[in-house]
């Protein structure tokens, strides 16, 4: 289906969402990325999934992928808000495929941890598309996560414990890099195509007619 299909489509399609929603979306898309996106590696608590998976949504990130190699992925509904509605969920059998990948579309990947001589949060680069990898609950990120990073970067601590929670992670994370992000001369927004694409599922998921129709 051609741009102008589409767009057609669409059109005929919000005849059954409601302006209030509509204008949200379209609000929504022009705040939204794939400049940044985030790794979530071997997530086993659904508190943790469904707090990054929710914090994802409301700073803009359009994909998460997620790495299941020994932990499924499961989001609490109460706590993720619906995020799994609008954001776009990947998933691995192994951290190596994800990365492999992410690197094929132009990412660099930033592994987070506290470990390694790095970056501070605020002083990460932002001149290319990045992706965010964030570890396990108990061991962090595996070595092969490590190893195939192409920068690292720790979040400033003062304290005595040496990490934050995972889901914390990611929030402190995507404010100071959406923040500089959006401050930025960056090409981050969607290109028209993706707004499109999206839109449509987003349609879809939210009007039961809409997708019938489409059918």
């Amino acid at each position: 289906m051609n741009k102008h299909d589409k767009a057609a489509l669409i059109e005929q399609l919000l005849a059954y969402v409601t302006d209030n929603k509509r204008e949200k979306m379209e609000a929504v898309l022009e705040n939204r990325t794939r400049y940044i996106t985030v790794v979530l590696e071997d997530l086993f608590q659904p508190h943790n999934a469904s707090a990054a998976l929710r914090t994802c949504d409301i700073f803009g990130v359009q994909d998460v992928h997620v790495v299941e190699a020994h932990h499924t992925f499961k989001a609490v509904p109460t706590i993720a808000m619906g995020a799994s509605k609008w954001v776009d969920v990947y998933s691995y059998s192994s951290i190596t495929h994800s990365i492999d990948a992410l690197k094929s579309q132009g990412y660099r990947i930033v592994a987070t941890t506290p470990h390694t001589d790095c970056y501070t949060l605020p002083m990460l680069p932002l001149d290319q598309k990045t992706a965010l990898v964030f570890g396990s609950e108990q061991t962090g990120l595996s070595q092969e996560a490590l190893a195939a990073a192409d920068m690292f970067v720790k979040i400033p601590m003062y304290g005595f414990v040496e990490s934050f929670n995972v889901s914390v992670s990611v929030a402190l994370c995507l404010y100071d890099v959406m923040n500089r992000l959006h401050a930025s001369e960056h090409a981050w927004q969607l290109s028209p195509e993706e707004k499109q694409d999206i839109m449509l599922a987003w349609i879809r998921k939210i009007s039961k007619t809409a997708e019938l129709l489409t059918k």
